[in-house]
């Protein structure tokens, strides 16, 4: 299948690690272009050796940064085709009861899940409107569409306020050619938070949680940038205000 990639500039948030490194991978390899970002500028670094990437590390959490960064993207390489938004994550953060969460960790999940993702579709929006065409990939969560696994509060409201993001601008964007959809990955072991996550389970939580996925499998970083590559993708040029569930299947 053509994907149509080749040549195409996308800016991938969250690049460092991950999921969103697999994904800066995979557009790297269909020949297009790739602005990687991340906070992290030493992760950034084995990335920008990778023929057609180049890196860009910032805060993207606050709007200010966030539109400085992306002005740097627009100036060094003009228009952006698609955006992919993967930044985000608990940041290191633990369940805990309601009573003992604070405003600082509950702004600190909004602001790179939600926040991030908002002020880098702002700033790239005009081009890809400019253009007539574009593509908006949010990275969102099956903690968007009911309750998280993580048992974090904040985590789980921000994925369902991404998710909600993500269908307001697709409404607002697909009149100027810009599709706009979320890929909400299952549990996949990406980076090393996810795997404390999946260890401070037990055995018992986690032959519980594999039995609730069809495949019977956790997923990967890679399963999450193909489908990733599709919505980005000519083939996908119809598909729009859509969350692509790729969880191996819930029972």
């Amino acid at each position: 299948m053509q994907l149509g990639l080749k040549d195409k500039l996308f800016v991938v948030t969250g690049a460092a690690q991950g999921i969103g490194s697999a994904i800066v991978k995979s557009l790297a390899a269909e020949g297009a272009a790739v602005a990687a970002l991340d906070i992290d500028a030493e992760g950034l670094q084995d990335l920008a050796a990778l023929q057609g990437v180049t890196t860009y590390p910032g805060d993207l959490s606050r709007a200010e940064e966030a539109h400085e960064l992306c002005k740097r993207v627009l100036d060094a390489q003009g228009a952006v085709y698609g955006l992919v938004t993967a930044a985000g994550g608990v940041r290191g953060q633990t369940a805990k009861n309601l009573e003992n969460v604070s405003a600082a960790e509950w702004h600190r999940i909004f602001n790179a899940n939600v926040d991030a993702a908002m002020w880098c579709a702002q700033a790239f929006a005009p081009a890809m409107k400019a253009a007539g065409s574009g593509r908006i990939v949010t990275i969102s969560s099956g903690a968007g569409l009911r309750p998280s696994l993580t048992g974090i509060q904040s985590y789980a409201a921000a994925k369902h306020a991404l998710v909600g993001l993500t269908k307001q601008l697709a409404l607002e964007l697909g009149p100027d050619g810009i599709a706009v959809n979320s890929v909400a990955p299952g549990f996949v072991l990406s980076n090393p938070s996810t795997v404390r996550q999946w260890e401070a389970f037990g055995k018992a939580r986690q032959q519980e949680i594999l039995g609730g996925i069809h495949m019977r499998r956790l997923g990967s970083a890679d399963d999450i940038a193909d489908a990733v590559l599709f919505l980005c993708s000519e083939r996908a040029s119809w598909i729009s205000g859509q969350i692509l569930s790729v969880d191996g299947g819930r029972a």
